[in-house]
């Protein structure tokens, strides 16, 4: 898109204000999914919305690499359908908003119960401001796992619990184990 110049081929002052509106337009359009201002080509935005989402998801995963693993090859798709509509609040509160999300859908996996555990009981987190160290001792608990922070250090005490393996034939062998190898 073309500014708006008066003869000499500077921008006007007055063009500023607007030009900060249709930006702050296209931003919202990319990050927290408004409509596509005029001017724009809805499909290019849509790919550029797409490369950004898969830009943040893999910072979020940086950050939260249990919870990523945990999700295996459905991790873009569940972090693009909670992160559609939402603006970025980093990559740190991304993924604990999600985790947390997850945790209350009955939906997380263990290993990222014991990962949001970890943190619950490491920082005090209340999903608006920034995460912030605690001082006292602190319990974290997720899908079953319970972790616990002391004097700065923290503790896993119970694992999440995890589905049982699945596999063999269900027929006991001579030591009476149905799993087979």
């Amino acid at each position: 898109m073309t500014e708006p110049r008066d003869d000499s081929g500077r921008r006007s002052p007055g063009d500023v204000g607007g030009l900060a509106e249709r930006q702050a337009a296209l931003v919202a359009t990319l990050v927290a999914g408004g409509p596509p201002p005029p001017g724009f080509a809805p499909t290019q935005l849509a790919a550029t919305r797409a490369a950004l989402i898969r830009k943040r998801a893999g910072e979020v995963a940086r950050h939260w690499p249990l919870l990523a693993a945990g999700l295996g090859a459905g991790w873009s798709t569940t972090f693009a359908g909670w992160a559609a509509g939402r603006p970025t609040a980093g990559s740190l509160r991304d993924g604990w908003d999600l985790a947390r999300a997850m945790r209350e859908q009955g939906a997380l996996p263990p290993a990222a119960a014991e990962e949001l555990a970890v943190r619950e009981a490491r920082l005090r987190y209340d999903g608006l401001g920034a995460p912030r160290p605690r001082r006292l001792p602190a319990v974290g608990r997720a899908g079953g796992a319970v972790a616990v922070q002391i004097a700065g250090r923290v503790r896993l005490l119970r694992p999440a619990s995890r589905p049982p393996a699945g596999g063999g034939d269900g027929v006991p062998d001579a030591a009476g184990s149905t799993l087979w190898i």
